[in-house]
């Protein structure tokens, strides 16, 4: 049996140099950093769905969500089968400078980090692709 895709979107958040990322607390990627993001909501579009998810895990309400990158993640389970299946929608936004972000909803802890200390965290392979990406001025 094929298991369609479930949509998800996320939010990159940069700023001077940082990225805004939160400590998963459940599953996928439960114990490892991400962008805020998350499942999408019946009728919601993408972008809807980024920045609901961005304004639920950090406080801040974000806007001009622009489409960055998109990933097919399939999870499998020892045996092989299909686990999970996440087609995942990663955008840029922008925010106020002002604005302080708080763990909140699915975010076990938050913080900004830069592009090298992002390569020592443990982060989804999708991560460290737009930080790679974003690092060569993609």
């Amino acid at each position: 049996m094929t298991m369609l895709p479930r949509l998800a979107s996320s939010a990159i958040l940069e700023r001077d140099g940082q990225f805004l990322l939160v400590l998963r607390r459940n599953p996928p990627s439960a114990d490892m950093y991400a962008f805020p993001g998350g499942r999408a909501e019946e009728g919601e579009t993408p972008e809807e769905t980024a920045i609901r998810e961005f304004a639920e895990e950090t406080g801040i309400s974000a806007r001009n969500a622009q489409l960055f990158a998109t990933y097919d993640l399939p999870t499998h389970a020892k045996d092989g089968t299909v686990h999970s299946h996440f087609f995942l929608s990663v955008f840029t936004v922008e925010a106020d400078e002002d604005t302080v972000a708080v763990a909140a909803d699915d975010a076990a802890d938050i913080g900004w980090y830069t592009a090298g200390e992002i390569r020592e965290l443990p982060v989804p392979p999708s991560v460290i692709d737009c930080i790679e990406r974003l690092s060569k001025g993609e």
